[in-house]
């Protein structure tokens, strides 16, 4: 669903879940005939799909307005210079993902690879497109802590986008 030029997405685990209670609603009321169950049991039910498409507009909508404060801050990097003491350096980096988890949540993470290394890639939203394994991208993020006060360095992505470049292999002649 598309609100102004923000694609908002709700995940599955929260389909499931007013799936779930609208299954559960049903069989109590019919079960009890209790008409007072109607009260309060649809709006519950409508707050289960609404809460989550806010939360998803308003995050969407943040990581919007941040990305172009991040690209005029971003520094062009390689992934094997990332170290603990840029925590907190906004950063550019492009790659190949080599893996895609937790997209289901709305919350993908990502393992992005150039030839110097490869690192963890966490975004807390949903992205603008979608990003599978294989793809060639350009990470916009901030390096933060795997466990907020410790662990290796991450990227806190606040933009992940499909680039259209060649990853060349050289031929051994």
């Amino acid at each position: 669903m598309k609100i102004g030029n923000v694609e908002v997405r709700i995940s599955i685990i929260a389909i499931a879940v007013f799936v779930l209670f609208t299954l559960i609603f049903i069989f109590t009321f019919l079960y009890t005939r209790d008409r007072s169950l109607l009260i309060w049991g649809i709006p519950t039910l409508f707050m289960l799909l609404i809460i989550p498409l806010v939360l998803n507009y308003m995050s969407q909508r943040q990581y919007q307005d941040l990305e172009p404060i991040y690209r005029s801050q971003a520094k062009d990097i390689r992934i094997r210079l990332i170290n603990e003491s840029m925590v907190g350096k906004i950063v550019r980096i492009e790659g190949v993902v080599e893996r895609v988890y937790f997209q289901f949540l709305n919350r993908p993470q990502y393992l992005v690879a150039d030839r110097s290394g490869e690192i963890s890639v966490k975004m807390f939203t949903s992205p603008r497109e979608q990003v599978k394994k294989g793809d060639i991208v350009e990470v916009l993020g901030m390096i933060i802590q795997r466990f907020m006060v410790t662990g290796d360095p991450v990227i806190n992505c606040v933009s992940i986008t499909k680039i259209d470049k060649k990853i060349g292999v050289k031929k051994k002649e």
